[in-house]
């Protein structure tokens, strides 16, 4: 017979976050870059009493638990207050990717249901044009003083600062199932439509814990870290939770992810860790040697950088290393993983080791932390060993792991076994370090965002001229990779590189514009008639794109 422990049974609730840092860290600052380049400062105390505040009168209104609300938002003290309101109340916080084409946000808007759209003033003109798609939408709040407010035509239109001062100071958190859903997101729909991810309360607060852990990302009181991935992509990699868990400053940039601006904030709020995808880290050097003498980089209290979203490449890591003396902790994972799985720390084997052989080890995507399980297995579905040469496909497990995509009965995305099957394709090394060297799927990513070669083929194939088309990814030393369209004509067509892109640039996302087109007479096929990709990054490995100028 199992013997129950004496211990309280308290929910983890992310409520509980906000109130310890409010009750611990009150003057801890959080520092936000606002619409039209304001600058406000803020601190712990202030977004829980503005968050309660928010809470009650979305109640007031009608907000109930369980109910998804969305936000179309920027890194801003504004949207940190968010992320509380909504889930502590027991609804659920969708944090909506505003760089998907329209359609896709529309789409997921009204998979997930969302009753509330919260929406930052640079997103207001898409909003507007969204808004007769958004069929269970009723309620649109800018996130802006009153002031701010412009005239748009919008159901229940509000600005944010009206929610605040309408509420009341005396909001008391519910307690509920831990295991209630808190906030979703969605993956960028690589393969078909976009899928819904949705974290509990308890999963999110399991997750704060591995990133305040030492050998997860170590995040403490001590640190200010300027949040440089956004807080629509993954929910900022947990971060915004785990800053409340630890106390720690925050300082959030709004839209403003150029070299210098990043530079500026990392320089006058004197942060000590960051974190982004690669690209933000390529745009900071390239500030950096332009601006040359007239920056004094010295002047950074910057110790380390985490970077994920996409492999961050080796002459990143060297030069952070070098010109910087910053250490760079590569992660990976993914929207189903919330998203840590694996940090590339250093074991105490690495102690002392020359340069070359630890930019090597912090090259991998790292190990698991503990409460997730890494494994690889082959196409058999058989656990391959930990050998540093043996190649399957990554599965993972754990609390913060998702079973089941929104929509979707419980359990219905793992194996019998509860492994969920991520499509990246890695080795794991004797010290469990994992190295990922392909993807199952024929994705594109760019700059730490999914690109569907599906879909781009698809659009491609709706111009007359067109008999077929393929689009693979092409490294980029800016981006990491970039899509080049390679398309068979009609016979007799005409048709150029520049109408092409025309006529695509009207039926997808800016971003997911190919960065050039390749004109053939026939493309490789499998035997069942499926395009043979692995031919085609054969055929053109080592091509330059036109805009890859470094």
């Amino acid at each position: 017979m199992i013997l129950t422990g004496l211990m309280q049974n308290k929910p983890l609730l992310i409520s509980g976050l906000l109130r310890h840092a409010a009750t611990y860290h009150p003057d801890v600052e959080i520092v936000s870059c606002l619409h039209g380049g304001e600058m406000r400062r803020s601190n712990w105390a202030t977004v829980a009493r503005r968050a309660g505040r928010v809470a009650a009168r979305l109640g007031e209104l009608g907000l109930a638990p369980g109910d998804r609300v969305a936000t179309l938002a920027w890194n801003t003290d504004r949207h940190l207050e968010l992320y509380y309101a909504v889930a502590g109340t027991g609804a659920v916080l969708h944090t909506v990717n505003p760089r998907l084409f329209p359609e896709q946000i529309a789409y997921i808007i009204n998979h997930a249901a969302d009753g509330i759209v919260f929406f930052d003033l640079d997103f207001a003109e898409l909003v507007v044009r969204l808004a007769p798609q958004l069929t269970t939408v009723h309620r649109f709040v800018a996130l802006c003083r009153p002031d701010q407010l412009p005239a748009l035509d919008l159901p229940g239109l509000v600005s944010y600062e009206t929610l605040v001062d309408e509420g009341r100071d005396d909001y008391d958190w519910p307690e509920f199932d831990e295991n209630a859903a808190s906030s979703m997101c969605y993956t960028s729909g690589t393969t078909g439509n976009p899928k819904g991810v949705l974290y509990s309360h308890r999963s999110t607060l399991l997750h704060s814990f591995a990133a305040c852990a030492a050998d997860g990302l170590a995040l403490t009181a001590r640190d200010c870290v300027l949040l440089a991935v956004p807080m629509f992509h993954v929910n900022a990699w947990g971060v915004p939770y785990a800053a409340a868990m630890c106390g720690a400053r925050l300082v959030l940039p709004g839209s403003g992810l150029g070299g210098d601006r990043l530079f500026a904030h990392l320089r006058d709020e004197g942060c000590t860790l960051s974190l982004g995808v690669p690209t933000v880290w390529l745009g900071l050097f390239q500030y950096l040697e332009q601006a040359g003498a007239s920056v004094d980089a010295s002047a950074l209290r910057l110790q380390r950088v985490v970077i994920g979203g996409s492999a961050a490449p080796r002459a990143i890591i060297e030069k952070f290393e070098r010109l910087l003396g910053v250490f760079v902790i590569q992660a990976w994972g993914m929207t189903e993983t919330s998203p840590l799985a694996t940090i590339a720390n250093l074991l105490p084997k690495h102690d002392g080791a020359p340069l070359e052989a630890r930019f090597a080890v912090q090259s991998r995507q790292g190990r698991a932390i503990f409460g997730v399980e890494v494994g690889v297995f082959d196409a058999d579905g058989r656990r391959l060993p930990h050998d540093g040469k043996s190649v399957g496909e990554i599965r993972v497990r754990g609390p913060w792991v998702l079973s089941g995509y929104y929509g979707n009965p419980p359990d219905s995305a793992l194996d019998d076994d509860g492994w969920f099957s991520t499509g990246d394709v890695a080795f794991i090394d004797a010290d469990g370090y994992v190295q990922i060297t392909d993807r199952s799927k024929d994705v594109i990513k760019s700059g730490g965002e999914w690109i569907s070669s599906i879909d781009l083929e698809n659009a491609a194939m709706g111009h007359p001229q067109v008999r077929e088309a393929a689009v693979i990814g092409v490294p980029h030393s800016r981006w990491q990779e970039r899509p080049l369209l390679i398309v068979v004509p009609k016979p007799d067509a005409v048709i150029d590189r520049a109408g092409l892109l025309d006529f695509l640039a009207a039926r997808v996302a800016r971003w997911w514009l190919p960065d050039d087109v390749v004109f053939v007479d026939d493309l490789p096929h499998t035997a069942t008639g499926k395009l043979l990709k692995t031919r085609l990054r054969d055929d053109f490995r080592g091509y330059r794109l036109p805009t890859d100028t470094d």
